[in-house]
């Protein structure tokens, strides 16, 4: 039977020569010497000290984020030295890192059944090739430069044809305003009703509550859903009231005139009520100017 020591001696020489010859690259050997531990102490972590060392080499030569090749994507494996231990940590690139910078302004912009991708929406990204847009994209610069003065600016009431780019414009100019840390919510109007008749027994209060107030909202596709009394006088009238009270930008997103919208919104299975449609055409006038975008269909 092989002795305690012996084999104790046969582990330490198999570590000592693991070490030996990762240290025979000297990119390894001066990557190990930098972190200024004792080498009986550095063998023993060898395996762990070389994927750090392939890590690190991998981040020196990244050409993006989209191209890491290490094992988790935008981190490096890192060694870290406490008291002859070595541990080891993921921590995020230097482009990683720069990224989550850029990217923390997203934090201000919420999604209620929308596509995530709306985060992305920029005006560098906007077409500029329809003439439609100019107005539109002028009164987001006067929206902004305004913003901040007592009386703020109103929102846009923007209705036109399918696929023309709506929703995408205005979640650009939610996404600049998200950069100068103002909060906003974009929600896509019909299927937020079904989801907030839902949550009676939960969290309705709190969903509701927080869609009333944030400072700044766009209710997408309004005029698409099935008009009850409830979502009309429980749910859009009290918002909208309350955002007109307290001076709070709302947007909406139609393929609905503002008159098309009021006949939709007067009828309800109970029948026909124009005096609370035309209530809400009433508000959402004074929450906003209307605006129209009529162009081809860039969801084809």
């Amino acid at each position: 039977m092989k002795k305690v020591t012996d084999i104790y001696n046969a582990d330490t020489n198999k570590l000592t020569h693991s070490f030996e010859d990762a240290c025979s690259n000297p990119d390894f050997f001066q990557f190990v010497r930098s972190l200024n531990v004792k080498d009986d102490v550095l063998m023993k972590y060898t395996s762990g000290l070389e994927d750090a060392f392939v890590e690190k080499k991998n981040c020196m030569n990244c050409k993006g984020l989209e191209y890491c090749k290490n094992q988790m994507k935008g981190y490096i494996y890192t060694p870290i030295c406490s008291d002859n231990i070595i541990q080891f940590s993921y921590d995020a690139c230097l482009k990683n890192q720069k990224k989550m910078a850029e990217d923390a302004y997203k934090d201000n912009l919420d999604l209620y059944d929308m596509p995530k991708d709306i985060k992305e929406a920029s005006f560098k990204s906007i077409y500029k090739d329809d003439k439609t847009r100019v107005p539109i994209i002028k009164y987001f610069k006067e929206f902004m430069d305004h913003y901040e003065d007592v009386d703020k600016p109103k929102g846009i009431y923007l209705n036109g044809s399918f696929g023309s780019g709506k929703t995408y414009l205005i979640a650009s100019l939610f996404n600049e305003m998200a950069k100068k840390g103002v909060q906003s919510i974009l929600i896509y109007y019909p299927e937020f009703l079904r989801s907030l008749k839902s949550s009676f027994t939960t969290n309705y209060d709190e969903k509701f509550n927080h869609i009333k107030k944030i400072p700044l909202l766009l209710l997408d596709d309004i005029g698409a859903e099935n008009c009850s009394n409830w979502s009309r006088d429980e749910v859009l009238g009290p918002i909208l009231q309350y955002r007109m009270e307290n001076h709070l930008p709302t947007f909406f997103t139609s393929n609905l005139t503002l008159t098309e919208l009021e006949k939709a919104l007067s009828i309800t299975s109970s029948g026909v009520d124009k005096v609370k449609a035309r209530r809400i055409i009433e508000r959402i006038k004074q929450l906003t100017i209307s605006l129209e975008l009529i162009s081809k269909n860039r969801r084809n």
